[in-house]
């Protein structure tokens, strides 16, 4: 390696000092009276998610609606649950919408970004921000701290929120070993082909907020490549200026297996190939192989001088068009889930 100097670039230098802030630069009472006519939608996309959603809502419910009016609008998406997180989300007070039922008519998508495409269609707020639904100890200041940019800035189109993830394991806590797919895979790669996204501490957070018009306008990755799609889309579609981050301190949720955060990585790549074609950075006329190959050590179908057998996922990514473009084909009246 390379004995040189490292030079933070200075367009990201300044943009993290201007565009980063602190959830506790943005308490309730002040954004109420920022907030005026505007409404707030929040949305969870949610997923066999009965043991932490209902925590979830309730504190959105008791401290930004019943107390302050600064949420007008609490969605849960319920993508497919096989467990009662529709029941427990629409018990603490959510109204749920199911993914399917937003997105009838349409070639049906599997996965994260699809959740989110439909709960972006069934919100009516102006202000729309997506909180994932398997956080443990959630406090207001989730919300509070992404929308308060967009109540406050009129400049601001889009915020990301980043946070300490500690990784929790058998006999220790690794303060800030979560975030795995992110410093092996996304941030190299948004880092290599887009550097003024470098600034971002987390892009691949689940907790973000946007102006509605503008998050009409790009298009949503079905899998677990959806924000590292949508960060490049707004780049291009608004520019780094309106983007803005938020530290929101510490954040406690279910941590995936290995395997599983292989296959995030591999949509992550197969997001990040589709962007770079629409640039011309890389053949058009080429299509990556979207089967990823694992092992798995033992089973009843392990190889002979291996001792694993093989396990092929289908790691492809497809995209809901910009909600703009298909608002006539989604239905105005919400079926709940």
């Amino acid at each position: 390696m390379r004995d040189t100097e490292s030079i933070v670039s200075p367009v990201v230098e300044a943009w993290a000092t201007y565009r980063t802030t602190s959830a506790n630069d943005w308490p309730a009472r002040r954004l109420l009276r920022a907030k005026g006519d505007r409404r707030v939608s929040v949305v969870l996309p949610a997923r066999n998610e009965e043991v932490t959603v209902g925590a979830i809502v309730s504190t959105i419910r008791e401290h930004l609606m019943d107390r302050l009016p600064l949420v007008d609008e609490l969605i849960v998406v319920d993508s497919r649950s096989t467990d009662r997180t529709a029941q427990v989300a629409r018990a603490a007070g959510a109204e749920v919408v199911s993914q399917d039922a937003m997105t009838r008519g349409l070639p049906q998508l599997s996965g994260k970004g699809d959740a989110l495409w439909a709960g972006l269609a069934a919100a009516e707020g102006d202000v729309v921000a997506f909180v994932d639904a398997d956080l443990r100890e959630f406090r207001p200041h989730f919300v509070t701290g992404l929308i308060g940019p967009l109540l406050t800035d009129p400049s601001v189109d889009f915020v990301k929120g980043f946070y300490h993830r500690p990784l929790v394991g058998a006999t220790s806590v690794e303060a800030d070993g979560g975030g795995r797919v992110t410093e092996l895979m996304a941030r190299p790669l948004l880092n290599l082909f887009w550097p003024e996204l470098a600034g971002f501490v987390q892009p691949l957070a689940g907790e973000y907020a946007g102006r509605r018009e503008v998050l009409e306008q790009v298009p949503f990755v079905s899998g677990y490549g959806v924000e590292t799609a949508m960060l490049i889309d707004l780049l291009e579609l608004v520019g780094l200026d309106a983007l803005a981050q938020v530290d929101l301190g510490e954040r406690k949720h279910r941590h995936q297996d290995t395997a599983a955060l292989g296959r995030m990585s591999a949509q992550i790549m197969l997001t990040a190939w589709s962007r770079l074609q629409r640039r011309g950075w890389a053949s058009p006329n080429t299509t990556p192989a979207a089967l990823l190959t694992q092992f798995r050590r033992g089973g009843s179908d392990a190889l002979p001088n291996l001792d694993r057998e093989i396990v092929v996922s289908d790691v492809s990514i497809e995209e809901r068009p910009p909600l703009a473009q298909l608002r006539h084909r989604v239905p105005r009246r919400r079926v709940a889930a």
